[in-house]
């Protein structure tokens, strides 16, 4: 028995908008939002709609753009001048697959869902102009949906160019549109720029579906904030605030508890074990992982950090690509650097900084320490003040500290050099030769006491004149 062939998905993004009301030097479609360009987010959803191929029409910043995403999968098309998008859509097609469907998305729109996405297709893959819609309280400035007396749509007229009567429409375009690609390539080459901008406008292949007869299917986003773009920073502040709220709801849902859902930013995956607690003001970017039970304090920053159960985040920690076993209590006012490693049970305290360095099971740094580049075993006493001075000026070299072992304030070990198993540095010491197990090791001038002496006297002032 046969089996159909799937018919090709093809996406355009058209992201070539100069962006003008956004008063920045940088492309429209870079800013951030949540940590990523907000063409990251739409190139995201694209793959996971499973299109067989993907083209950017880029133009204002094109050299940024393309750098921004070197991917091999992405196809781009140069839009220059900017003609509208109708003219948009023209420079993707020669890039995208004849056959199939073709799905047309805006780079500075962030935020559909694949699953609303795929309502659109479906009715394009059944051979529609299919189109995705929204009911907005204040349509103004949008394209509204003009439909007949039995509801069926037959324009879409932009805000400009719209009566009086038709701008009291709510239901507007999102600019969201898919049909059959061989419908799209014959449509817009009758598109005019007989207009009030003078401009190619894509929907005006409404009218020309509507002509020949092909159907026309309207399909409505779930909710407001996914057919959002951005045209000034204020809009990307608002969408920013959306967006962070919307994640603070899943995690919300999914048991992790938030002092303030309105005071958290995730600037990449925030993954949480049962009984989580974040603080207000916490920034998590890169992939973050909290296990069971873990604390985080106010005013954290975490980047690329795994946390097992039970840690406690004590608050203003700035921690970047750390691992931190159970138990763990960091902070506040802790620098993880990358590479630190520590253990389960380790305190790490208030302005100490730890890079490229693993720190083993029961060990304490408890204030004021600079520990780089050091392999540190389990139960060692770290005091304050004390650092470990690896780099000469030129090659960094390894400290090597082992279990028990016990380091007193003020002490500077000069790498490289090993702590052997329980040794004792006596504080105050600079020591830079190998420190001997089981022993007391002292490196510091003897006291000296000189009877007699007496300080200074600051001499008398001259009177003036």
């Amino acid at each position: 028995m046969a089996t159909s062939t799937p018919t090709p998905l093809n996406i355009a993004i058209l992201a070539a908008g100069i962006g003008k009301r956004m008063r920045s030097g940088l492309p429209k479609v870079l800013h951030p939002l949540g940590g990523r360009p907000l063409l990251a987010h739409v190139i995201e959803t694209s793959r996971k709609l499973g299109a067989g191929r993907i083209c950017v029409v880029y133009g204002h910043g094109g050299d940024q753009v393309r750098g921004r995403f070197p991917d091999s999968d992405l196809h781009w098309a140069l839009q220059d001048p900017p003609l509208g998008t109708g003219h948009a859509l023209a420079q993707a097609l020669p890039h995208l697959g004849a056959d199939g469907v073709t799905l047309v998305l805006f780079g500075a729109d962030p935020l559909a869902r694949p699953e609303t996405l795929e309502k659109v297709i479906g009715h394009a893959h059944d051979g529609a102009l299919s189109l995705l819609t929204i009911e907005l309280d204040d349509p103004t400035g949008y394209g509204r949906i003009v439909r007949d007396a039995d509801r069926k749509v037959t324009a879409i007229v932009e805000h400009k160019d719209a009566t009086p009567e038709q701008r009291k429409i709510r239901e507007i375009n999102t600019g969201v549109m898919a049909a059959p690609t061989q419908h799209f390539a014959r449509w817009l080459k009758a598109v005019d720029n007989k207009n009030a901008s003078g401009e190619y406008y894509l929907t005006d292949v409404i009218a020309m579906a509507r002509k020949e007869g092909v159907p026309i299917k309207a399909s409505q986003a779930g909710s407001v904030i996914e057919t959002l773009g951005v045209n000034t920073m204020r809009e990307l502040a608002l969408l920013e605030r959306l967006y962070q709220r919307a994640q603070a709801d899943a995690l919300l849902d999914a048991g992790v508890t938030l002092a303030d859902p309105a005071r958290i930013d995730i600037r990449g995956t925030l993954a949480c074990g049962t009984d989580v607690f974040i603080d207000v003001g916490c920034v998590f970017e890169g992939k973050v992982h909290l296990g069971n039970g873990v604390s985080i304090g106010s005013n954290c920053v975490l980047k690329d950090v795994t946390l097992d159960e039970g840690t406690q985040v004590l608050p203003f920690c700035h921690l970047e690509g750390a691992t931190v076993g159970a138990n763990a209590r960091i902070g506040p006012y802790t620098r993880l650097r990358p590479g630190a490693d520590l253990a389960s049970d380790v305190h790490v305290g208030n302005f100490v900084e730890v890079k490229a360095s693993t720190i083993g099971r029961g060990s304490k740094a408890n204030h004021l320490a600079y520990i780089g580049d050091t392999s540190m075993g389990a139960g060692v006493n770290f005091g304050a003040g004390s650092i470990t001075a690896n780099y000469d000026g030129a090659n960094k070299h390894r400290t090597v500290i082992e279990d028990e072992a016990s380091i007193g304030s003020n002490c500077v070990l000069v790498a490289p050099i090993v702590v052997a198993r329980g040794a004792t540095i006596g504080g105050g010491s600079t020591i830079a030769r190998d420190a001997p197990a089981e022993t007391l090791t002292v490196a510091r001038p003897r006291q000296l006491t000189v009877p007699g002496w007496k300080r200074p006297v600051k001499k008398a002032k001259t009177p003036k004149g």
